[in-house]
């Protein structure tokens, strides 16, 4: 089976430190090499993998400011489609501009579409679901115009996160610092608990983090130490006694959650989107529906088991559920197709 992986632009596959998309792309990507499947990375040409590197963006556009993001995610498509009939299958990671070139190609797409973010970009869905396969990443975040030919959950390495049996005292809040991710309300439920909170994340939304985070972290009860990646990521995530993940939108997944449960961290979340599909209830965590419930979880916080938090995790997060679960979407639809096209010759001849 030869499969084309198209990956994002925004960042480098894997990334450096913060790009989720790039990061489960290279998880699947590496994974499906190791089952022997022939793989093609689409990506920026500073990409690091074992697959074949095929690509014509010299670096992401987030970290190089002389990368056009509309031209050369375009030249990106473009050199990828040109080549579409050398592929079995076809695997986009990069959203919806991909859907403007699949009726111009034979070779069979598959989406994964990795939060569905507003209606306004459903016109660029609805119409060409006759020749795409959409994966939905959650069930929450399925769309009730689309169909679907799978959701598949992301999985992570769990041997890549080192179990920390006992954390810290502190709390931690570690994502994007953006008014949906709920930094201001992570922020609050920390002070109101009398713990520490540790912050980590790309600032998204410069007034927000002046307002909220900025005048807020002192050192002492709130720090807010940036991005970061590699050990210092993995120890954030492990050392603490509860991620705060109290968002203010449907989460349509939640890397953080599910690294941080790989620790054994519990995760304390808002009941929306997909946190009641990643989070069991008084087991890996808490579903909340206010900031006194969030209040109130933390300090529950000691009755959840640690090791029983990363042990269920790795039971339904793992990179080789989710690379299993693509493969078996991929034989599918390579099945379909031949039955497709035998059911046609046959009925040629008759």
């Amino acid at each position: 089976m030869r499969v084309a992986m198209l990956a994002p632009i925004a960042w480098r596959t894997p990334p450096r430190h913060y790009g989720p998309w790039e990061f489960v792309t290279s998880l699947l990507t590496e994974a499906l090499v190791a089952r022997g499947v022939d793989v093609t990375l689409f990506a920026t040409l500073d990409s690091v993998t074992a697959a074949k590197l095929d690509g014509v963006v010299p670096a992401p556009y987030n970290d190089n400011p002389s990368i056009d993001a509309k031209v050369w995610e375009f030249r990106h498509l473009a050199h990828l489609f040109e080549q579409a009939d050398r592929f079995d299958i076809i695997h986009n990671q990069a959203d919806f501009p991909a859907h403007a070139f699949v009726r111009l190609v034979d070779t069979p797409i598959v989406t994964t579409i990795h939060g569905f973010s507003s209606e306004r970009i459903l016109p660029m869905y609805a119409p060409y679901q006759d020749r795409v396969h959409y994966v939905a990443i959650s069930a929450a975040d399925r769309h009730p115009d689309l169909r679907y030919a799978a959701t598949i959950h992301h999985g992570i390495p769990f041997e890549d996160f080192p179990f920390d049996p006992s954390g810290s005292d502190d709390l931690l809040f570690f994502g994007r610092i953006h008014p949906d991710k709920g930094a201001a309300e992570a922020i609050r439920a920390a002070q109101d608990s009398g713990r520490r909170l540790n912050m980590y994340g790309i600032v998204q939304d410069e007034d927000y983090f002046l307002r909220e985070v900025a005048h807020i972290s002192d050192g002492l009860a709130v720090v807010y130490h940036g991005s970061v990646g590699g050990t210092e990521r993995l120890k954030a995530l492990g050392h603490a006694r509860a991620l705060l993940h109290l968002v203010n939108f449907d989460e349509p997944f939640g890397l953080s959650v599910i690294e941080a449960m790989a620790c054994g961290t519990p995760v304390i979340a808002t009941r929306r989107g997909s946190m009641p599909e990643l989070i069991e209830h008084g087991v890996t965590g808490f579903l909340v529906d206010s900031h006194e419930e969030a209040v109130g979880a933390i300090s529950r916080i000691d009755e959840i088991d640690r090791a029983a938090v990363r042990r269920v995790a790795a039971r339904r997060f793992t990179v080789d559920a989710m690379a299993d679960a693509y493969l078996r979407l991929y034989e599918w639809i390579l099945v379909q197709r031949d039955d497709y096209a035998l059911r046609g010759s046959l009925r040629a001849k008759v």
